[in-house]
């Protein structure tokens, strides 16, 4: 693909974002184990523990794309529970309708949604999970004020998400391998421009304190956050 990668402020970016997520759908989950050499799993375990679900709770995984977390999540509060899978990338959905449903836990329902204005009532959620989505909502503070809304008091809102290093030799390698490594196996993958998106798209989102500030901002409260990875990954939650 030729097509320039989506920039946050251009009056298209959803647009483009949405696109570029039905584009690569089918070679999402590959590339995701190859950038990460697996551990993405081992970070979505954390974010699922990070939740505080108990058995028979209920849970929105928000950008949900092909089903990994929201499968995790299902697991956790087994079967008398329930859990929402959200996207706007409908060939995503369909490949996480495919995965099979964990032992002992209810499907997880599979549903295309606006994360800028989710179809949820007010207050129905014990908790709002979003893995490597937050970047790229076109407009982070009303998401933000979405997830909060579909809280339930006293829920949990856990955000997993890439971020920039600022020590070396972190910084170093972050820059050598998502300047140039990842946009080259993006070239592999067949859509140079979707993985020419993910370095930008880190760069123009708020690092781990400016989010932790934006939280506060909406509302949220008992703000934290975990870096992994050697400060590559941001894990953060808080409480509505």
């Amino acid at each position: 693909m030729n097509e320039a990668p989506p920039r946050r402020g251009d009056e298209e970016f959803a647009g483009q974002v949405n696109s570029m997520f039905d584009r690569i759908s089918g070679v999402y989950d590959r590339m995701n184990r190859v950038m990460t050499a697996g551990l993405d799993r081992t970070w979505r375990t954390r974010a699922t523990e990070r939740s505080r679900l108990q058995t028979g709770q209920t849970a929105l995984d928000l950008c949900c794309g092909t089903g990994d977390l929201a499968l995790e999540l299902a697991a956790k509060v087994g079967p008398e529970g329930n859990v929402t899978g959200a996207d706007f990338s409908q060939p995503m959905l369909d490949l996480a309708e495919r995965k099979p449903t964990p032992t002992g836990s209810v499907p997880v329902r599979f549903e295309w949604a606006d994360a800028l204005d989710l179809p949820y009532d007010d207050d129905s959620f014990d908790a709002v999970t979003i893995a490597f989505g937050a970047r790229n909502l076109a407009d982070l503070d009303r998401g933000l004020a979405e997830m909060y809304r579909v809280l339930n008091p006293g829920g949990s809102l856990v955000i997993l998400e890439i971020t920039q290093p600022y020590r070396q030799p972190l910084k170093g390698f972050f820059g050598l391998w998502f300047d140039r490594i990842v946009p080259l196996l993006g070239r592999f993958a067949g859509d140079s421009a979707a993985y020419a998106y993910l370095p930008e798209s880190v760069r123009s989102f708020p690092d781990a304190g400016k989010l932790a500030a934006r939280m506060d901002q909406a509302g949220f409260r008992h703000v934290r956050w975990t870096l992994m990875a050697g400060g590559i990954i941001a894990l953060h939650s808080a409480v509505k």
